[in-house]
């Protein structure tokens, strides 16, 4: 994904079979193809061996706290919101090995798989979740780390949204439904009484270089408007939006609110949302021995602030209800996110609302604080 930006060219059309046609391009070029499949009773991620692997035919009702999946009428692809798995698990994995040492060895760095990988399928809300990843855990994308080579290696295949979810909010935080800068290429599924197809937008040389592997068509006015249309009605669609408001300002002055209290008698702590968020990257560390005592090694995990642990500290555990550990999550992601890395971290996924198994709703929370905004007095910013 680290091609050049290329000059606008003609959009193409892809047939379904095109489709298949790009994974096995991907694939043969060294890829480890990942995208969307339909696995037990979820769309999940995971690793393509051919376009037979997407879940055609399958869509998703979703809820606070509810996800069903359900057999389509027709036969598209990505016609469906996020899943509980997000891109995040392969950019940052949920475990990974540090070193490695033996009693009076040297301290040995893990062996790391660095196949390149192309994703496909990937929302607007989970493009811009990856350049927020990107942003957080690279902030030298030029570093010969794992991690930088990771994100510089990475091929994306985007797919503008066509059918938001019930849960799905990406409109109102400026990610979506349009898949926005960061694509090598992006899709536009287009299903009707002409066919089964795709247009297609070149974002890089790298996208241009495996489109020109793939038989396309030179795509016309009229299947160019279709898929602008299709994209902009999905904006008017969403199933939540996030209010339109000082939302970092107003969780500053907002530490005292009466709805912590309230929505901590609701919440179990359990972290849920912390790990379907594509975004949430905070990590802690074990050391492990053999049981002969020979052999050690550091893992890192994945972690949560919902953890009782998470911020203990010499003197204690800091946050120690749940009061405080909802406010420290939301406040960070849509607040002090800022400070830290420029953007929010809440993309409009959906999926802390999906999972949550008490149904606790982001936006619903932050619509209650902007309703309290006159009682907290005049932004200061």
């Amino acid at each position: 994904m680290d091609g050049a930006r290329i000059p606008r060219v003609d959009e193409r059309i892809l047939d379904r079979r095109g489709l298949d046609l790009l994974i096995d391009v991907l694939r043969g070029r060294g890829y480890r193809v990942v995208g969307p499949t339909a696995s037990d009773t979820a769309i999940v991620l995971g690793e393509l061996e051919s376009g037979a692997d997407l879940p055609a035919g399958w869509g998703v009702e979703t809820g606070p706290g509810r996800y069903r999946l359900h057999r389509r009428g027709d036969d598209a692809v990505f016609a469906h919101s996020s899943g509980p798995r997000s891109w995040k698990q392969y950019l940052h994995p949920p475990r990974r090995q540090l070193w490695s040492t033996d009693r009076d060895g040297p301290w040995e760095p893990p062996v790391v798989d660095e196949t390149p990988y192309a994703f496909v399928g990937v929302h607007g809300c989970d493009l811009a979740a990856i350049a927020v990843l990107r942003r957080v855990l690279c902030p030298d994308p030029d570093a010969d780390t794992p991690t930088a080579r990771r994100f510089r290696s990475l091929f994306v295949v985007a797919a503008h949204c066509t059918e938001p979810g019930g849960v799905c909010f990406c409109a109102s935080m400026g990610t979506g439904p349009a898949a926005g800068p960061g694509y090598d290429l992006a899709l536009t599924e287009l299903l009707d009484d002409h066919g089964h197809r795709f247009l297609v937008d070149v974002g890089t040389e790298a996208g241009a270089a495996v489109l020109g592997d793939v038989e396309c068509r030179v795509a016309e006015a009229d299947d160019v408007d279709r898929a602008r249309r299709a994209v902009a009605e999905a904006a008017r669609h969403m199933g939540r939006h996030m209010p339109d408001t000082d939302l970092r300002g107003l969780l500053r002055r907002a530490r005292d609110a009466d709805v912590w209290e309230d929505v901590a008698d609701r919440c179990l702590t359990c972290g849920n949302c912390t790990m379907v968020c594509p975004t949430c990257f905070c990590t802690t560390t074990e050391d492990t021995t053999d049981l002969t005592g020979e052999h050690a090694e550091r893992w890192q995990h994945w972690s949560s602030c919902f953890e009782l642990d998470f911020s203990h500290l010499h003197g204690g555990d800091v946050r120690t209800s749940g009061e405080s550990r909802y406010r420290q999550w939301m406040s960070h992601k849509l607040g002090t996110w800022f400070d830290q890395f420029g953007s929010s971290g809440c993309v409009g996924c959906g999926r802390c609302i999906d999972w949550c198994p008490v149904g606790i709703d982001i936006t619903e929370e932050a619509a209650r604080l902007s309703e309290l905004l006159p009682a907290w007095g005049q932004d200061d910013r």
